[in-house]
């Protein structure tokens, strides 16, 4: 029994250490989601992109009437190349602005010149290339892009600039009849 007392003192600092031992341990870092530039390709997964413009649209021409967004059309010209030996869809993706405000793509795309769809299916060594929309306030964002999985996810920025490559969609005016 006088040896169990002696034991115990040093006892407890081991056992201490040992259960706050997990505690220290490092977790596995998780992959922070990058930033790229304009034009840069982006690897996620199978998919490369490349986001190469933008343009935004105060309306979209239609017959029989011209189709208004609620704010502005922002569309983003990407390529998705399909690296992998698989059939990939491509994920629909998401702009962000500087608040971390985020606005989805629209599922509509009528009108759009070169629009890429919603639902996007790409055969292995395969891309698609064309805009894809978005209806928001015209300003400062970052496009979120996504491999196959949605689990890894890098940014492309994309700087506000209203004469980036492309001119605004011009709707045709009839003739004043006098």
């Amino acid at each position: 029994m006088v040896s169990d007392m002696r034991l115990a003192p040093r006892l407890v600092p081991f056992l201490a250490a040992v259960l706050l031992l997990p505690s220290c341990a490092h977790s596995p870092a998780q992959p922070t989601e990058s930033t790229m530039a304009l034009g840069e390709k982006v690897i996620l997964g199978h998919i490369t992109y490349t986001v190469f413009e933008t343009q935004w649209l105060t309306q979209i021409p239609q017959d029989p009437t011209p189709r208004i967004p609620q704010s502005r059309f922002f569309l983003i010209r990407l390529s998705a190349v399909n690296s992998g030996g698989t059939e990939v869809n491509i994920p629909n993706l998401t702009v962000q602005d500087d608040t971390g405000k985020s606005y989805s793509e629209l599922s509509n795309g009528d009108g759009v010149p070169q629009w890429i769809g919603f639902l996007r299916s790409v055969k292995p060594t395969d891309s698609i290339q064309g805009n894809i929309v978005f209806d928001a306030p015209p300003q400062h964002y970052k496009i979120r892009l996504t491999d196959e999985n949605g689990e890894r996810a890098a940014f492309v920025d994309l700087p506000l600039n209203f004469s980036s490559g492309g001119s605004e969609i011009q709707v045709p005016v009839a003739p004043v009849k006098k």
